[in-house]
């Protein structure tokens, strides 16, 4: 039998690391490095849900918040979220993280992180978490803030994007979260030749911060999106 997912994926984090340039300013956070407790839990995680060789949806993030996946190694799930729905505790750090309440109420929704996570894989272009400085603090960035940025990290990325296909993705129609995201990928798509058909899906945090009264309307639309032609 070939590996399974979650072998595959766990090598990939395991291997992850960025060592190109990056414009003055900005610097790049791997959790897999600064916390050994991550490995362990996005083990597990990984081991739980994609300890099969299925065909899975791509859903598209930008890159992992610093309290989302910057903590965990799971895209779009906080150590609440981690704990709560996929019974995984983690001790060395609690986070919280807007977009991880929504893309969980929507697996909810969906039927659950198990059947969730049988049809879908979530991550990002940009695999690990990038921070600016910014009055003397470091906060969250994505990788298409500064133009210098994206040209430093683009190669890197569709890089990654090809390491993720090769995970038995099914290319024919992928689904990124964010339209200003999605204006990235498709330059990188055109130069790449990666993906058939690209779906945008509003991105979870614009949804909980502006929108958050219509969100059962989005969950909706995302579940249309992520059913419809079901493997």
């Amino acid at each position: 039998m070939d590996k399974s997912f979650a072998h595959q994926i766990i090598e990939f984090n395991r291997n992850l690391q960025y060592s190109g340039k990056l414009p003055d300013d900005f610097q790049v956070i791997n959790p897999y490095l600064d916390n050994p407790e991550t490995m362990v839990v996005m083990k597990k995680f990984y081991h739980k849900y994609y300890n099969d060789s299925n065909q899975r949806k791509f859903l598209i993030g930008i890159n992992p918040s610093r309290h989302g996946a910057g903590v965990t190694g799971v895209p779009f799930t906080d150590t609440k979220r981690l704990e709560s729905i996929c019974g995984i505790k983690m001790e060395s750090a609690h986070t919280h993280e807007i977009s991880s309440v929504f893309i969980y109420d929507m697996i909810e929704a969906y039927g659950g992180a198990d059947e969730f996570y049988r049809d879908i894989y979530i991550n990002s272009p940009f695999p690990l978490a990038i921070v600016r400085k910014s009055k003397g603090n470091w906060i969250n960035a994505n990788y298409y803030d500064d133009k210098e940025l994206f040209n430093d990290v683009k190669d890197f990325m569709i890089d990654s994007l090809k390491k993720h296909l090769s995970l038995n993705l099914d290319t024919s129609e992928v689904f990124i979260l964010g339209t200003k995201n999605a204006d990235f990928i498709s330059k990188l798509n055109k130069e790449a030749h990666l993906f058939e058909k690209m779906t945008v899906l509003e991105h979870p945090r614009y949804i909980q911060q502006y929108k958050s009264k219509e969100k059962d309307l989005y969950i909706d639309k995302y579940i249309l999106a992520l059913k419809n032609n079901k493997i």
